[in-house]
């Protein structure tokens, strides 16, 4: 896994008996872009997303597409959350094939962009239908582009994720919650030292500490409407209690236990176009029975209780606008509702 690059847990396993988790730089970085500056135009129905809903860098796309409306113009296909030795696989479509790539694993395309490509198979990944090439797998780059590059893509009523007169603070914020916890809960996990595992902890809860001092008197992370920040800290957020506390020991104390950072984090979750796209089975699964390395036994825990993800949660005393002056998305699109058993 690296700076760009999301989920591939051959990587973190290998990453495991080190004593230090780090990620590696990203292979495959081109952009899909409105003027094409990459070879990859924006064009609908061209591209496929392939995510696992398990994946934290993937859910971000996931969340970004949803809330834009991009559902039509940039399909998607959801991986097992199960990996084998060949990484992401499609056994949850008829056949095993992914019904638009047929093919049985993301490697496939992978190997079709560059045959013997190095570094691990990782989500998000964008395809190329036609050629059933690899075009990025730059997950961070990834939600921006879709923010502003597929714009003319966007549902009447699309939020702006990336405002331009924001983006510097964006910026700024995204970056300390990606170093110090969208990553730092992996450096923590995978840390095979005292002395490494304690300073990735630390740097989790320092982080923290700061967001929900932050968050306690606005509703948003930056401005007053959900951003590329607030997607960016929810689903490590949305994680935390059921893999992150316990598999990778960021015990300090659950996300129940901050008042400002579990109401912040349920307001996001009861808002169209996040709790929606939030599998807790196929996170709990994919975590516990992949990492061996952390969890030999593979054995997935019952908890945590996941009702109190739908009680109140009073951030609306705080103002702010979630979608700015457009609207929420509309229904979730048939085929892509969460199933009965990874909701609360």
């Amino acid at each position: 896994m690296s700076d760009t690059e999301g989920d591939s847990a051959a990587e973190g396993n290998a990453a495991y008996g080190k004593k230090s988790f780090k990620r590696s730089k990203s292979h495959f970085s081109d952009r899909v872009t409105a003027d094409g500056r990459d070879g990859w135009p924006v064009e609908a129905g061209r591209y496929r997303l392939v995510v696992s809903r398990a994946c934290p860098w993937a859910s971000r796309a996931v969340i970004s597409r949803r809330l834009l409306g991009l559902e039509e113009a940039l399909p998607m296909a959801i991986t097992d959350p199960i990996q084998d030795d060949r990484s992401w696989r499609f056994t949850l479509d008829p056949g095993g094939l992914d019904p638009v790539l047929g093919i049985r694993y993301l490697a496939e395309a992978y190997e079709a962009r560059e045959p013997g490509h190095p570094g691990g198979v990782s989500v998000p990944a964008v395809v190329d239908v036609p050629s059933g090439r690899l075009v990025t797998n730059d997950y961070q780059q990834l939600t921006l582009d879709l923010a502003t590059e597929w714009r003319d893509l966007h549902r009447e009523g699309a939020p702006d994720l990336y405002p331009e007169a924001l983006r510097d603070e964006i910026d700024e914020v995204a970056a300390g919650v990606y170093e110090d916890v969208n990553n730092g809960v992996y450096r923590a996990g995978f840390a095979t030292g005292q002395k490494e595992y304690a300073a990735a902890c630390e740097g989790v809860f320092g982080r923290l500490e700061l967001l929900s001092q932050r968050l306690a008197r606005r509703r948003y992370l930056v401005g007053d409407t959900i951003t590329e920040a607030d997607i960016r800290l929810f689903t490590t957020l949305v994680r935390f209690d059921a893999v992150y506390h316990g598999h990778f020991k960021c015990n300090r104390h659950k996300l129940t236990e901050d008042q400002v950072l579990w109401a912040y984090a349920r307001d996001l979750y009861q808002t169209p176009g996040f709790g929606d796209t939030v599998d807790f089975d196929h996170i709990k699964r994919h975590y516990y029975q992949v990492h061996e390395g952390i969890n030999p036994t593979r054995i997935v825990p019952l908890g945590p209780e996941l009702s109190g993800w739908l009680t109140s949660h009073g951030r609306e005393e705080l103002g702010g606008r979630p979608f700015g002056d457009g609207s929420p998305p509309g229904p979730v699109p048939e085929g892509e509702e969460v199933p009965p058993a990874g909701r609360p």
